[in-house]
């Protein structure tokens, strides 16, 4: 008994100390982890950045540091952290090779939520589709197309591709182009045109419509008919602008003709 007694106190004098401080580590960088972790999510919510970015770089943030300090505990008792380091980089180099595409899609994520090129419900084109955005996450970013259909897009093809956001401004050029008879009277057009937007209260007075000669077709004048209008009223007044000057060219006179390629499909029936 004496024996393992005598044992026990050699251990301990030789290993006790160094078990003091393993724990010392632990306990200190627990805590310093901890503040770290508190001091970045201040600075981020200061600097206005997504809740979800937070909340990620916060838990990265502090599981790196605690696995540093594990590193530092397990060396301060003796063992060889050098082949556990080494594992360590060779399976994160393998995790990344395997995940590169969606690391791609997290880094395009990032960049998104911090540069915000569109919120939830504006409208954009990118990525080869287009929608109004229902949301967004760190790896893809969903649309509702105009016909109802859900779109789930990656964010690395959303931010490599030129994003449109449609209603990013408080202001939209409707263009629409009208097409008369070479016989008309192009003051008189010009007139009828004018007329049509000034009696829509939806289009802007500033900046002023644009209604001008855009072309010589070649079986029509054509007219570009530009009114500036809120973005949220750009179709109602888009569709009712067209029907209005078909209907007032009718009522004055005025000749819609055929596009060339329509006369000849005409005449071939």
């Amino acid at each position: 008994m004496e024996q393992y007694l005598v044992k026990l106190r050699e251990v301990t004098a030789q290993y006790g100390l160094k078990v003091l401080a393993a724990i010392a580590i632990l306990v200190i960088g627990w805590i310093a982890a901890k503040a770290i972790r508190g001091l970045v999510r201040r600075m981020l919510n200061k600097g206005r950045v997504d809740a979800a970015l937070v909340s990620f770089v916060c838990s990265v943030t502090y599981v790196a540091l605690m696995a540093f300090v594990i590193i530092a505990a397990l060396g301060q008792l003796g063992i060889q952290t050098a082949s556990f380091i080494a594992v360590l980089g060779a399976a994160g180099l393998a995790v990344g090779l395997a995940l590169q595409g969606s690391l791609a899609n997290f880094a395009s994520g990032v960049l998104m939520i911090i540069f915000k090129p569109f919120k939830v419900g504006d409208y954009v084109e990118g990525g080869g589709v287009a929608g109004s955005v229902e949301g967004m996450t760190i790896f893809t970013t969903e649309l509702k197309s105009p016909d109802n259909r859900k779109i789930i897009v990656p964010n690395s093809k959303m931010m490599g591709d030129t994003i449109v956001n449609y209603t990013a401004k408080d202001m939209r050029r409707i263009d629409i182009v009208a097409g008369v008879s070479y016989k008309d009277d192009l003051d008189k057009v010009r007139k009828v045109l004018r007329d049509i937007l000034a009696a829509d209260e939806r289009v802007l007075k500033d900046p002023a419509p644009t209604v001008a000669v855009l072309e010589l077709g070649q079986s029509s004048v054509n007219f570009a008919v530009r009114p500036w209008v809120k973005t949220q009223d750009y179709w109602d007044v888009f569709f009712a602008t067209q029907e209005k000057i078909k209907k007032q060219f009718d009522a004055q006179g005025i000749c819609i003709p055929f596009p060339q390629q329509d006369v000849h499909l005409y005449q071939a029936r």
